[in-house]
């Protein structure tokens, strides 16, 4: 069996392993420090395209959490870059707030619903009916379909939140169309996190709380996985899958010394 090489770059999520319903994990602040002091590349990750990387990191920042904005890679990021790469300077119809709209317009995208060349679809605090309709119209008039990511559920204090995979499949329904999903575990999120950093594969890391995002993203993409059980996986969970992350550990407070 062939040696793993080194880490040299560290990629994390960011719910369920360094913080869960607004309260950092026990360790995240050393793991974070200990990667800063180190000079090591590192992106916090997320498929939630609410928030841009300058809101993030001041949420990060109340909670102790001190993660520059340019370490902060977003599902919302990796679909303005996908998009940039694919069909510059296009057109688009947005249903998604400003962490989605600000990276599409800095990446020198239109929006209307004019004839728009995609229909992008990202989180939002709500979803609308008329926004929705109207997007499904213009998937039927021809405009390609894409999704900033396929987390059908997200967490809040009262339990579940419908997410973007539940309402892509809404429009999916009246369509007849399924989106393209960007973000994990697509590893094109990867790659492209791995790319603005300017790291490789072969000598990454993914921490994840996710069997079905984190690590089959981190897995696809040709890097280590750890998974955490800080999040939504528990040690029962894992067999269901068939892969399995490189190491489990408790938390992230464990891979501190790693870095």
């Amino acid at each position: 069996m062939t040696a793993r090489k080194p880490i040299e770059s560290w990629l994390t999520d960011m719910d369920g392993v360094l913080m869960h319903e607004g309260i950092p994990v026990p360790g995240a602040d050393a793991f974070i420090k200990r990667l800063r002091d180190s000079g090591r590349p590192f992106l916090v990750l997320t498929n939630n395209s609410i928030y841009t990387p300058r809101d993030l990191a001041a949420r990060l920042s109340r909670i102790g959490l001190d993660v520059p904005a340019e370490n902060i890679w977003t599902s919302a990021l990796a679909t303005a870059r996908f998009l940039d790469d694919q069909h510059p300077g296009g057109t688009a119809y947005v249903i998604g707030e400003a962490g989605l709209t600000t990276a599409l317009h800095d990446a020198g995208y239109v929006l209307t619903d004019h004839e728009p060349d995609f229909v992008i679809l990202g989180e939002t605090r709500t979803y609308s009916f008329e926004a929705l309709t109207k997007a499904i119209r213009l998937i039927n008039a021809g405009s390609r379909f894409i999704a900033t990511n396929p987390d059908n559920t997200g967490p809040s204090p009262e339990g579940a939140l419908p997410a973007t995979g539940s309402v892509a499949a809404l429009i999916t329904k009246a369509t007849g169309k399924d989106p393209y999903f960007v973000g994990k575990p697509n590893p094109l999120m990867m790659r492209t996190g791995l790319n603005t950093i300017g790291a490789h594969s072969e000598t990454s890391a993914m921490i994840g709380d996710r069997m079905d995002t984190d690590v089959l993203a981190g897995l696809e993409a040709g890097m280590q996985t750890f998974l955490v059980l800080t999040g939504l996986t528990k040690t029962g969970d894992i067999d269901r899958f068939p892969y399995r992350p490189t190491t489990v550990v408790d938390s992230i407070a464990d891979l501190v010394d790693l870095v």
